[in-house]
């Protein structure tokens, strides 16, 4: 898929960067969660 693709809808575009935003939040989420872990233990 190519950065300006005309044909791709907005939202799609978004929703994409939502979804990519969000795992990346829940992935640091859980390593600061086992560092923590790691640090108490």
């Amino acid at each position: 898929m190519s950065e300006g693709e005309p044909g791709t809808p907005l939202w799609r575009r978004l929703g994409w960067m939502a979804a990519i935003w969000g795992m990346s939040v829940g992935a640091l989420g859980i390593v600061a969660y086992l560092i923590r872990w790691w640090l108490m233990g």
